[in-house]
């Protein structure tokens, strides 16, 4: 049976020039076997006709926040009931910002606060104002709050310029939807992942760290506990807010990461290592402030940390590994040499520089497996995360399917 198959899906319209894509994702939701009614905006209405969505839908479009046919007029409450799922698209920038700050002055923002339903947001508009501070402070808001966000994609606007804010296909809104039916994709699998930065200490007061903020690792465990996981968290110091986990752990060095790590790893199935940890230490840090004197110069002498990466691959039974590699040059090569050398199911790959990787919201990866690749374009590391999660749970189940086999293959000789 199809996942949407009599779900009842609210399709909210935004005031956009992507409305015009509605009637057919309407359509398509109808024919996943979902019943659906449209809720626009006044300005929706402005880009197409109440009338058309009406007639595709089968059901009555609603514009208007009290309605007296609808429960003593409160519309918004009827509405919200009713739907198991909202869709909003498409989501304009100023649609979310109403949504952001919990303003009801419509109809669609108003049963937005009274639905217990899933909301979900395909984002279209301008690639600037995309890109703008204030979008991507609401569009963090929204998505810490639960709300999903399909989209947006990149390519040619309606305004003639290209970039990032084009709603996303309505046969892949569709298949988004979809997910939010079925079971959780990695229901039941204990994650352990490494987040943030180590610190290695230099004097009582000084220390040497690297520039990673922790946002991928935090993002990454949220999205592994909303898609079913239970997570244990192993964080170094990164003056994030903590994402809600199983268990975390916070450790300051390398040293007390890899203690933390291996105290935990026999615990899970899966080991994702998304935490920067230093390469070196000093071999003797200081025990005292070192004061500033005549010198001109001070040297330090440093020593490899231990490798905690290959300290897991060592284990007799490790989990499914996962590394992470943020590189300035010869991206691919690396990672395929750090994936080889360490023993790893899988590396995440990225550039470092510019207003991607380290401490921005945003980046591109690339995800490497022996024998296999996937390129993950630009977006919010939110989002990211839930990419990266579902190709390594593919690759899991992937890898646990053929050591079944394998299994069986051996008992049945062995008869």
């Amino acid at each position: 049976m199809k996942p949407l198959f009599n779900k009842n899906i609210l399709v909210g319209i935004g005031g956009g020039i992507a409305a015009y894509k509605v009637p057919e994702l309407v359509r398509h939701l109808r024919d996943a076997g979902a019943t659906v009614r449209v809720v626009m905006t006044q300005a929706a209405t402005a880009f197409i006709t109440p009338l058309t969505l009406q007639a595709i839908s089968s059901n009555p479009v609603y514009t208007e926040l009290f309605d007296p046919s609808m429960e003593a007029g409160m519309g918004h409450i009827e509405l919200s009931r009713w739907a198991d799922a909202v869709l909003i698209a498409p989501a304009t920038a100023n649609l979310m910002a109403r949504l952001a700050i919990g303003l009801a002055d419509d109809l669609l923002t108003t049963l937005c606060l009274a639905t217990s339903a899933p909301l979900c947001l395909a984002p279209a508009m301008n690639h600037l104002m995309w890109a703008a501070p204030a979008t991507r402070a609401n569009r963090d808001l929204l998505l810490e709050r639960g709300v999903r966000m399909f989209g947006p994609n990149e390519g040619k606007q309606a305004c003639g310029e290209v970039g990032l804010g084009r709603m996303e296909e309505p046969v892949d809104l569709v298949r988004s939807l979809e997910t939010l039916f079925t079971p959780p994709l990695l229901a039941g699998q204990r994650i352990l992942v490494t987040a943030g930065p180590t610190r290695e200490a230099i004097d009582p007061v000084r220390f040497l760290s690297n520039r990673s903020s922790g946002k991928m690792g935090y993002a990454i465990a949220s999205a592994a506990m909303a898609m079913g996981a239970r997570v244990t968290l192993v964080t170094g110091p990164t003056g994030q807010p903590f994402p809600r986990v199983t268990t975390r752990i916070n450790v300051l060095s390398a040293r007390e990461m890899q203690e933390a790590v291996l105290s935990q790893i026999d615990a899970c199935d899966i080991f994702i290592a998304c935490a920067a940890v230093a390469d070196y230490r000093p071999i003797a840090a200081a025990s005292q402030k070192i004061k500033k004197r005549g010198e001109h110069s001070l040297t330090l002498v440093l020593e490899h940390t231990d490798d905690i990466l290959t300290a897991v691959n060592n284990l007799s039974h490790r989990p499914f590994t996962v590394g992470f590699a943020a590189e300035t040059d010869q991206l691919e090569l690396n990672a395929l040499d750090k994936l080889r050398h360490k023993g790893m199911d899988m590396i995440v790959a990225n550039w470092v520089g510019g207003n991607i990787g380290f401490e921005s919201d945003d980046n591109a990866l690339q995800v490497y497996w022996e024998g296999g690749k996937y390129e993950l374009d630009c977006a919010p590391k939110v989002k990211l995360a839930y990419s990266i999660l579902e190709i390594i749970a593919e690759r899991f189940q992937s890898k646990h399917v053929s050591s079944m086999t394998i299994s069986e293959s051996k008992i049945a000789l062995s008869r």
